[in-house]
């Protein structure tokens, strides 16, 4: 068993206080107020954002997925709402050089029962060609529904990294909600969870209190070698797949540029 340190604000210099807990209770009551807003205001915008106008799009139009050709509409399942995830995709790129922000999104979606039992279907589709999509997704062990959309305009193809809502009524699909930036944060639970924590997601840009951990790059965390070390490099690669049977140390990405 530990003991605390005789002077426990010299050990924790520069950070929050040390309190009793009748105090510590106080203040966080004040601070479940503006908790409590923002979840009212969080409802409010959700309810904005299904009286968003709609767009008509071709549901006829086809995707490929492991069947071959199919139509966009197909991907309803026969229900009538529909949420796609759009993974961005490297060509030639080994599994461990396709992007880690989408791995990320990805990996947490891997079962949809419970938007299924509320009538949602969900999938998600890619910019790359089938035939290199379908290894990835076998080796990662995904059982949602993959699609790609390669040379497919947007909505349905076009740019990568969002969520996308769709309405069907009878073959009639409409586009009703698109992400941008931020927005696929709903998917990772993680985030919310982190965001908890004493330290928070340890990035740079959060507001820390002084003594607090410095914060690094985006998503530092999402990539790691084969010790276990995280960060960007040619050695690494998305962390769960080192849970995969078969991943093994790596030495490329096989891509060029920017990380996510």
């Amino acid at each position: 068993m530990t003991t605390p340190p005789e002077d426990a604000t010299t050990t924790l210099s520069g950070r929050p206080p040390v309190v009793d807990l009748a105090t510590w209770e106080a203040t966080r009551d004040e601070l479940l107020v503006r908790e409590k807003a923002h979840t009212h205001e969080g409802d409010a915008i959700a309810a904005a954002r299904r009286r968003l106008p709609m767009v008509r799009i071709d549901g006829t139009v086809e995707v490929v997925g492991p069947d071959g050709p199919v139509p966009f509409l197909d991907l309803f399942g026969g229900r009538d709402e529909l949420v796609v995830y759009q993974h961005m995709w490297h060509d030639g790129a080994p599994h461990q050089g396709q992007c880690e922000g989408c791995t990320w999104t990805a990996w947490n979606l891997k079962d949809a029962v419970y938007l299924n039992a509320r009538g949602v279907s969900f999938a998600i589709v890619t910019t790359g060609a089938w035939d290199e999509v379908a290894p990835f997704v076998e080796f990662m062990g995904y059982t949602q529904p993959w699609y790609s959309v390669r040379e497919l305009d947007a909505p349905v193809g076009g740019e990568m990294g969002y969520l996308s809502c769709f309405l069907r009524d009878g073959d009639d699909v409409f586009l009703t909600y698109r992400t941008t930036g931020r927005g696929t944060e709903p998917t990772n639970p993680a985030f919310a969870l982190l965001d908890m924590t004493p330290y928070g997601r340890g990035e740079a840009w959060e507001a820390q209190p002084d003594g607090w951990p410095e914060g690094r790059d985006p998503g530092w965390f999402w990539r790691s070698d084969a010790d276990g070390v995280t960060g960007w490099s040619e050695t690494t690669r998305p962390v769960p797949q080192w849970t995969r049977p078969g991943a093994t140390a790596v030495e490329t990405l096989g891509r060029h540029g920017h990380h996510h």
